[in-house]
């Protein structure tokens, strides 16, 4: 999505040859990882690939579970969106591949604002994610591990897309967003926590106002998040 593709050529721009690394952890639909082998071509990633976690073994979200609705408005808490441990998991299989690769960095892009309240996506976690990398590998013990970049952590979702716009990342080629996949266009689609907060904390900033939402047509939010709505949910 918008996020990892900011974040590939934020690393790319300081010098890194990146590889970039896709989960498939069993998600309701396809369409997130079809849009990051995209996303790794167009950004100049040297090379791409995809590891299978099945975490819908494990249910427990409204992500890989089908018994579990994904909501229509935001709850209190943390939503049923959040899958069990999903970002430790990642970043467990992006630490040995970085491990293999003898990598200096594993770039992420989680972020503390636009979040739903993930505790997987605070500075806490990628703090003491950075202690455990340090102490679970050969890499790590010898000194030699690599090191845990969040470079969105603290940006608002209205830097984020001046950071990616300044850097020529191509919105056409991200597709993501957390909702249901629909299967005509003239529907509406479902508005993740994240999208709402976007709404609250100031996502016109971007420029203009935000939209309301029609039966053809998506939230401002929804329409950055994803610009390949009208495609996606053809």
């Amino acid at each position: 999505g918008l996020d990892s593709a900011t974040v590939l050529a934020m690393a790319r721009a300081d010098g890194y040859l990146c590889h970039a690394l896709s989960i498939d952890y069993g998600q309701r639909h396809g369409a997130e990882l079809a849009a990051a082998a995209r996303v790794a071509a167009a950004g100049g990633a040297a090379s791409h690939r995809t590891v299978s976690v099945n975490l819908d073994a494990i249910g427990g979200s409204a992500l890989t579970e089908v018994s579990i609705a994904v909501p229509s408005s935001p709850s209190a808490g943390i939503p049923v969106t959040y899958v069990p441990a999903r970002n430790t998991v990642f970043l467990a299989i992006a630490l040995g591949y970085a491990e293999v690769l003898a990598a200096s960095a594993i770039f992420v892009g989680v972020n503390a604002v636009d979040y739903s309240g993930y505790p997987d996506c605070r500075p806490a976690f990628i703090d003491a994610f950075q202690v455990l990398a340090d102490v679970a590998t050969k890499a790590g013990v010898e000194g030699q591990g690599p090191r845990i970049a969040a470079p969105l952590l603290q940006l608002s979702k209205a830097e984020i897309v001046r950071r990616g716009q300044e850097l020529g990342v191509v919105s056409r080629e991200l597709g993501r967003h957390g909702g249901r996949e629909r299967s005509r266009a003239a529907v509406q689609p479902t508005r993740r926590g994240s999208c709402s907060a976007r709404i609250r904390c100031g996502w016109p900033s971007c420029g203009g106002r935000p939209a309301a939402p029609t039966s053809s047509t998506p939230c401002r939010c929804c329409r950055s998040c994803s610009p390949r709505w009208a495609t996606r949910h053809s």
